[in-house]
């Protein structure tokens, strides 16, 4: 099977499909904890205005949850990759998480965590830790009040009014003592999102270390552990060798993840990964490799996803959720390529198109005519 893409400088290259779709093991046991972060399907047809008011097709973006479970992940729920804070609002991300956590109780063995930031609370309207404080205490307080598990999202509120690192210790403090269960922390560069640059009260990585691991030693009991999104492996080594016993490393590095995941024959990773939305038949399989002692087999897998991935969230990375939701669309979970806040638009037709290469090289397109069809489509409508 064939197709015309588009290159640099306005010109055209033939490229012929070569993967072999992989075929997922359900049931499969994983030896790592495997967090997907999901995306949301828009409503191309209710949302007459993408960029103020988003619509979401509520049951294909269940039926994408469902999809998750079935091939053995635990989901994050309501997290960036759903477009928390670049478009999908706190509104919205409450009526996701009412849904999901139902859901979650239909499926045998399903489980989920949820975001809890304070993105109801703009960063210019806070003016006092306390506002900080009563944002994250509502969300917390809704996602517990449901049932749920609660991801605590870093603050662009908090980052905006904190003076140093004191007071991401006073905030943290006091949301961690009222948990009513464990929390997992979130780390998230400033590469993601360039609000919480020089998050945890610096913008020297020693120093922001020394703090959250100070936080985590003060309230371990309430830590399940933390995911750090760095894009950087030896940043996660060290929080990881830091870690009080009990509390459990989420690599968020979808760079480097396999590495991390497989670990140095001392400590490991768990995941907690965007890119595990896209590529979850795939880490299916190479994690039930690794569970069988496989490392060969796993590396074999895991490797041609990594240039997926760092295609997907290359700079600007913030913008990396444009090519998961293509994923989704080339693979036939959702029958239009439109986003929340009409976020397609945030990457250009060349970046589709070595997304698409890449998927098909990784064994990632499910059903290559169906992924073949779509992309002549694409590229026509783009003008290719």
């Amino acid at each position: 099977m064939d197709i015309t893409l588009p290159a640099e400088n306005g010109g055209r290259v033939s490229y012929k499909l070569v993967g072999d779709p992989v075929e997922p093991r359900i049931g499969a046991a994983f030896p790592r904890i495997a967090y997907a972060a999901a995306h949301v399907v828009a409503d191309p047809f209710a949302m007459t205005n993408p960029w103020s008011k988003p619509a979401v097709d509520w049951d294909r973006t269940m039926a994408f949850r469902h999809h998750l479970w079935r091939l053995g992940f635990r989901i994050a729920e309501a997290m960036d990759t759903s477009q928390r804070g670049m478009g999908f609002d706190w509104t919205n991300a409450k009526e996701l998480i009412r849904r999901s956590i139902a859901e979650a109780r239909s499926v045998e063995g399903a489980d989920l965590a949820s975001g809890a930031g304070t993105d109801h609370l703009m960063p210019t309207a806070a003016r006092t830790l306390d506002d900080v404080i009563a944002a994250y205490e509502q969300q917390f307080a809704f996602i517990e009040g449901q049932g749920g598990k609660a991801i605590m999202m870093a603050s662009r509120a908090l980052a905006a009014v904190a003076e140093g690192p004191d007071d991401y210790i006073r905030v943290y403090d006091r949301i961690l003592s009222q948990a009513s269960g464990k929390v997992i922390l979130h780390w998230l560069g400033d590469m993601f999102d360039p609000a919480l640059k020089g998050y945890w009260g610096s913008e020297n990585f020693e120093t922001a270390l020394d703090t959250v691991v100070a936080i985590i030693e003060r309230h371990a009991g309430k830590v399940e552990g933390i995911k750090i999104s760095l894009l950087d492996a030896g940043k996660e080594v060290a929080l990881r060798n830091r870690l009080p016993d009990g509390v459990v490393m989420f690599t968020g590095d979808d760079f480097n993840y396999p590495e991390l995941i497989a670990g140095d024959g001392k400590r490991h990773s768990h995941a907690l990964l965007g890119i595990f939305d896209a590529i979850a038949p795939v880490a299916n399989v190479a994690l039930s490799k690794l569970a069988d002692g496989d490392r060969t087999g796993y590396d074999a897998l895991m490797a041609p996803t990594v240039p997926l991935s760092r295609k997907i969230f290359e700079a600007p990375t913030e913008y990396y959720k444009a090519g998961i939701v293509f994923m989704a669309w080339l693979n036939g979970h959702q029958d239009h390529f439109t986003m929340v806040g009409g976020m397609q638009s945030a990457r250009g037709i060349l970046h589709y198109a070595d997304v698409f290469r890449l998927a098909d090289q990784a064994g990632l397109l499910a059903d290559p005519a169906l992924a073949l069809a779509r992309m002549k489509h694409f590229c026509a409508v783009a003008g290719a």
